[in-house]
Order: C-alpha cells, then sequence, then structure tokens
C-alpha cells in the first residue's frame, strides 16, 4: 500500500544526523529522540541489543553500530530526516557519505571525557562539508560529569569557543534538568526509574547564569550589526531576535551551540529537539548544490525546489534479501516519481525507478514520489552505485562525489571447502558494492582472495557476515602486497614456434625491441615494413606479449613499464597462424626482459597524517622505521599535518601503532602514489616466501 503521511514543506526540512566517538550515546540519543516524536513507542536499550536503528545482529550482540541508518520523524510541525552513524573508526565511510548529503549534525559529547580521538574525526569531516554543528554533552548523570571540563576541552582539541545555549541544572547523580539562558527557562526532570516527566519554570536569577546569560547576548549581539547597534543604545534583546541570530550564525559556521542532557535517563532531549528545528538549516538554508554539465564540462547550480530539473546522489547502497538492491539517495532539486526513469549522469544511462521508500532504519513505507530536500530510498537501479548522480536526461549534471578513505588492512581470505569458492566470490562482491571501504581483489592463478578494509574490526565484521547471511565458512590468512616488475635497459629478442607434425603444422617468428617506458603499463609498436608478417598476424603478436605481462618476469608479479615493438620477423605461406605467433611473442618477450637487468617495484602510498603537536617526535620516528620520506609537515590550528611516502608493505598495522602513539588522538589517509624500486634486503625477503619458505595460511 502506497502511503504518505506528511505534507511536504521544503522549509520544515530537517535532515540531520548523529556523530560521535565510540559509546558517546548516539544510538540511544536517536532512540529518544524517535521515543518522544512519536516515531516509537517503547523505549529500546543499546546493551539489551533492542534500539530501533541497531538492526544487524552483529550491532546487537557488539552493542555498536556498523552501519549509518535513515528515518524519519515529526517535531511540533517539523520534519526530522536522521541519520545515525558508527562511531567506530573502522566504520569512517558511513560518517562519510552521511556527512555528504546531510544539512546538520548533532556531534554528541560524553560528559565526563569531552572531546574524544574520533569525535576530533568526525569533526574534522563535518568541517570539510562545512556542515553546521550543534553540541550535545551527553550521560550528564555521571560520576565525573563536569561541563566545565567539558566545555574546556571543546576549546582546546576542537579549536572553537562554543555558545552556551543552556546550563546543566547540576550534574553527576545531581542532574537534574537544563536552564534555557534564551528563554531563561527551566527544564526539570522528576525523578523516578524512567525519568520521562518534566517541568518548565521560569529560570530563578543569580551571579552565575546572568554571567552565561550576558556572554550569550553579547556574542550573538556581536554576529549581527542591527542588534549590536540595538545593545549598544541599552535596549532588551528579545529572544526570538536571539533565535534568528543563532540560527544565521549556526548556518554559517560561526556559532556552535552547546546543549546538555543525559539520554538514557530521558533528560534533555525535548530541549535538543527544540535546537534542532530552531538553529540547524533547511535544505532552503543552504547555498544551491554545485555540479559539472558533463557535456560541457561546465560548472551548473541545482536550487533546492521542485521546480528546478531533477539532481539527486546516491550516497548508500545496501543488498536486500526481499527486494534486492535498495539505493539510498538525497534529493537536491526537482523530484523522482514511482515508476518513472532517471538518468545516471556517471554511467550515461537511463534506469526506472520501480518503487520509492520512506526509510525507518530495516522497515520501509511505500510512497509516491521524493521531492527536493528529502531523502530516501528507491528501487529498481541496476547499475547505479554510490556516488552516481541521478538527473533530469534534458538536463545534466554530475555532482561531486564521495570521496573514500583508502583501506588500511588486507587479509587473504579462502573457503573451507573448493565448492563454496563461486559463492564467496558472489557475497564478497555485494560487501564491495555496499562498501566503498572494502575492496576485493582475485588471483586466477593462485586462487588467492585478498580482501581489504578500514582495520581489524572491519575485517571481522565481513567474515562474521559471510557465515550468518550467506553460510560461508572461511579461513583468513596474512596481507599481502601487489608487487610489481619492470626492467631497466633495452634489449632486442627473437622469438620461434615452429612445429612439424605431419600435414599443416605451426610457425611463428618474431623479432621484438624491449625497452622500459615511464608512467605506462605497456606500449606496443608495429614497426614491421615489407610484409615479413602480414598484418592478420599483428594482433596475436600483441595480444601473446600481453598475456605474459601478467605473468611477471622472475617472481610471477604483472609487469609495468614496458614498451615492446615488433622490428622484425618471418612466417610460413602453410604453417603460420595466430596460435603459433601469440606463443612466439610470449617467448621473446619472457626471455628478453630476463636479460634486461629485471627489478621488482612496491606500492608507495602518500599517506596524510593529522596529530597533535605533542606525539609529532614519535610519529616522525616511527615514519622512519617504516622505510617512509617526510614530504612536508603543515600546521593548522593546533595540529600539525605530516605528507610522507611510506611504502604499503610497512602500512599493515600502522593504524594499531598510530593510535598507541597519539593515545588514539592522530588519524591517518592514505592514497597510492607510485611504484618504487624494492631494496634489496627487502627484496630478498620477498623472494624467500615467493618461492615457498613463507605461507599464506
Amino acid at each position: 500500500m502506497v502511503t504518505d503521511k506528511y505534507e511536504y514543506d521544503i522549509e520544515k526540512i530537517r535532515n540531520i544526523g548523529f556523530i560521535a566517538h565510540i559509546d558517546a550515546g548516539k544510538t540511544t540519543t536517536t532512540e529518544r529522540v524517535l521515543y518522544y516524536t512519536g516515531k516509537i513507542h517503547r523505549l529500546g536499550n543499546v546493551d539489551e541489543g533492542t534500539t530501533t536503528m541497531d538492526y544487524m545482529i552483529q550491532e546487537k550482540e557488539r552493542g555498536i553500530t556498523i552501519n549509518s541508518a535513515v528515518t524519519t520523524c515529526f517535531w511540533k510541525d517539523f520534519i526530522i530526516n536522521i541519520i545515525d552513524t558508527p562511531g567506530h573508526v573502522d566504520f569512517t565511510a558511513e560518517v562519510e557519505r552521511s556527512l555528504r548529503v546531510l544539512d546538520g549534525v548533532i556531534v554528541i559529547l560524553e560528559g565526563v571525557t569531552g572531546v574524544q580521538p574520533q569525535t576530533e574525526t568526525v569533526w574534522r569531516q563535518a568541517s570539510k562539508y562545512k556542515v553546521p554543528r550543534i553540541i550535545f554533552v551527553n550521560k550528564m548523570d555521571r560520576t565525573g560529569a563536569n561541563f566545565k571540563r567539558v566545555v574546556d576541552s571543546i576549546k582546546e582539541k576542537l579549536n572553537i569557543n562554543p555558545l552556551l545555549i543552556q546550563l546543566p541544572l547540576g550534574e553527576e547523580e545531581n542532574f537534574e534538568g537544563v536552564i534555557d539562558l534564551i528563554e531563561m527557562k527551566e527544564y526539570l526532570w522528576k525523578k523516578g526509574k524512567i525519568e520521562e516527566e518534566y517541568t518548565v519554570s521560569d529560570a530563578k536569577p543569580n551571579t552565575f547564569i546572568n554571567e552565561y546569560k550576558n556572554e550569550l547576548i553579547e556574542r550573538v549581539c556581536e554576529s549581527d550589526d542591527l542588534l549590536l547597534e540595538k545593545y549598544l543604545d541599552g535596549k532588551k534583546i528579545e529572544s526570538e531576535e536571539l533565535k534568528k541570530a543563532i540560527r544565521n550564525g549556526t548556518n554559517r559556521g560561526y556559532f556552535y551551540p552547546l546543549t546538555f542532557g543525559s539520554s538514557l535517563k530521558n533528560k534533555g532531549i525535548q530541549p535538543l529537539l527544540d535546537s534542532i528545528v530552531d538553529f540547524l538549516p533547511s535544505p532552503l538554508d543552504v547555498p544551491p548544490v554545485k555540479g559539472l554539465n558533463p557535456e560541457n564540462n561546465t560548472e551548473v547550480f541545482r536550487k533546492p525546489s521542485v521546480d528546478e530539473p531533477l539532481s539527486a546522489l546516491i550516497f548508500k547502497v545496501q543488498n536486500d534479501p526481499y527486494i534486492g538492491q535498495l539505493h539510498y539517495i538525497r534529493i537536491y532539486s526537482g523530484k523522482i516519481n514511482s515508476g518513472s526513469y532517471v538518468y545516471n549522469s556517471n554511467l550515461k544511462r537511463k534506469e526506472r525507478v520501480s518503487r520509492i521508500l520512506r526509510l525507518h532504519a530495516n522497515k520501509r513505507e511505500d510512497i509516491k514520489e521524493l521531492k527536493a530536500g528529502e531523502l530516501g530510498g528507491i528501487v529498481g537501479l541496476k547499475d547505479s552505485s554510490t556516488g552516481d548522480t541521478i538527473c533530469d536526461e534534458n538536463n545534466p549534471i554530475i555532482l561531486e562525489q564521495i570521496v573514500f578513505p583508502e583501506p588500511v588492512i588486507s587479509i587473504a581470505i579462502e573457503p573451507k571447502t573448493e565448492s563454496e569458492q563461486d559463492k564467496l566470490s558472489l557475497a564478497l562482491r555485494k560487501f564491495v558494492l555496499e562498501d566503498p571501504t572494502f575492496k576485493l581483489k582475485f588471483d586466477e592463478e593462485t586462487g588467492q582472495t585478498i580482501i581489504s578494509g578500514m582495520g581489524e574490526l572491519h575485517l571481522e565484521i565481513i567474515v562474521d557476515r559471510l557465515t550468518r547471511e550467506f553460510g560461508i565458512s572461511a579461513r583468513v590468512g596474512k596481507p599481502e602486497v601487489n608487487y610489481r616488475e619492470t626492467i631497466t635497459k633495452e634489449v632486442i629478442e627473437e622469438g620461434k614456434y615452429i612445429k612439424q607434425s605431419g600435414g599443416k603444422g605451426l610457425y611463428g617468428h618474431v623479432v621484438l625491441k624491449i625497452y622500459p617506458v615511464k608512467d605506462k603499463k605497456f606500449v606496443f609498436i608495429n614497426k614491421i615494413k615489407g610484409g615479413s608478417i602480414p598484418n592478420e598476424f599483428i594482433p596475436a603478436v600483441e595480444e601473446g606479449i600481453k598475456s605474459s605481462l601478467e605473468t611477471g618476469i622472475v617472481l610471477g608479479y604483472p609487469a609495468i613499464n614496458i614498451g615492446v615493438e615488433l622490428i622484425d620477423g618471418s612466417y610460413h605461406p602453410v604453417d603460420s597462424s595466430e596460435i603459433a605467433y601469440r606463443i612466439a611473442a610470449s617467448k621473446a618477450f619472457k626471455d628478453g626482459t630476463k636479460k634486461a637487468n629485471p627489478i621488482l617495484l612496491e606500492p608507495v602510498m602518500e599517506v596524510e597524517i593529522i596529530t597533535p603537536e605533542e606525539y609529532l617526535g614519535d610519529i616522525l620516528q616511527g615514519i622512519s622505521l617504516r622505510r617512509g620520506k617526510i614530504n612536508n609537515i603543515e600546521l593548522e590550528a593546533n595540529l600539525r599535518i605530516i605528507i610522507a611516502h611510506i611504502p604499503l608493505a610497512e602500512l599493515f598495522g600502522y593504524a594499531t601503532e598510530l593510535r598507541s602513539l597519539s593515545q588514539g588522538r592522530a588519524s591517518y589517509n592514505m592514497q597510492f602514489s607510485s611504484y618504487e624500486v624494492v631494496p634489496q634486503t627487502v627484496y630478498e625477503k620477498i623472494v624467500k616466501r615467493v618461492r615457498g619458505m613463507d605461507t599464506v595460511f
């Protein structure tokens, strides 16, 4: 049944998310938001595995969020689309893709520890996308909770001055509620097993409250010329004027409103909801989305309006056992109707939308359409993937794609029984489609499958899902690096393949010039003159060389940066054939490259490390021990940004080491830079391993 329970009003839409360090209380806070907005009628518990948004079996068992989950709820007359994200660093892709499509976020801190390592990471991610933020200090009822210490940690570690729009009423076991400094109201929760009931009364001013109230007024007035003039004239600043100025400042990234509560004890949620609708932007408050016209590569913009041509971004793909592929999308302009065709501008292809869904974690509701500013799910797309743009074919646009970090750890995986190999490959390909930070490589010769992810927990979850969802028992082993081979000098080599066995034989004869080239995998040039080899056999020569490239020169790793010229040869009018020339060319290439001073290359990654100043020395020393080279060290706010080049083989386990060196406060990402020559001592170890002195499993 197709339903749609609310009236569309883009000004009333809030697309928000919850981001934080692990265990700060994101999922518990989301659960309370859903409960008090009437979306759910029974409170779940993370420890009991009964929360709405953590619906995967692994999430329920471990008490952590793994997948970002989407839902819609209503507060007063506002529509709030929520994405609850993971806090663990291994699942940072879920945070990245969510921030790309959200208009505002709530950063949740823990009342005892304040800003934690992953808080800094997600804060930087939000800053990258320029997403307005509200800060919610959770767990103010815990032993050791201290609001002043939390404020100091925000100033020190996030390098911002938060805007206190609330004060906590008590701390630790004496935490009873909050004071709204804008309205000067006191929210007091009654004590009980489930402290849901609260009263609102006028706050009783005192020196402590007045100090923060005056600071709030002064900072807000400094951001607004009209208010500043009114303030300097000694006139009263009304609460609605303050709210309007705070909203404008928050949307500009000038203010970060600070609120307090205890989600587990149901305190502070309603004032937090008020802050979400009062201060975070609607889609109309966000600048028009920018993209490129694929036909002429010019910049184009789309305003958040249903009257504009369709533009939408796929930010997640999920394989559902009942409906197939479910694509999560954000509509930036225009609208999508169920049963309509849409244009994928990345693939330059039309696809049909068979169903449109409003999402509520793992539950769905069929609706007729999605409009500008909304989040939802669509079913029916066959080839579209994360980061693709869906648009109007007559008004094409390609939106900026989501950039995901490269995996930092890889392991070999194989099924326990050979009969499950195809089943394993199919399951892993589905995971690749869902998760942009999960990579898959299959070696046809060795039968070895290498999977890569963001950390040990990431890959542990993948292996667990293989067992639970697909019934596959897998063995995992050591990580592998994709080395390459090349040559360093030019050679000329002859290759012949002649076979006479009575009747028609086989005859192929080539002469190749083999030489090193720069930054190209393979170059082939035909320089045959005078018809010494007929033209119909030239493609077979190239195919023979290409097949040999993949099997390598000395150690069996693929060969790159090699040029080959076909300079001479001969043919037999009867016995010459394509297969004979393929074999002759392959033989000439293999023999020639062995004489061309072959060397082994290793992938070198460009690594960006972001760390607080106090850990810089230890991290630099660690880079040196890993054969790394420092390219640059930059200063940004109170952080150091190190740019280094480090061999990929030396980066396994680096995530754990970096966390240890920096007490979890440093983070890094990497991308492929180039292939470089492997040092002799390392080369000898690789030779030993490849020749069977070391095993993978």
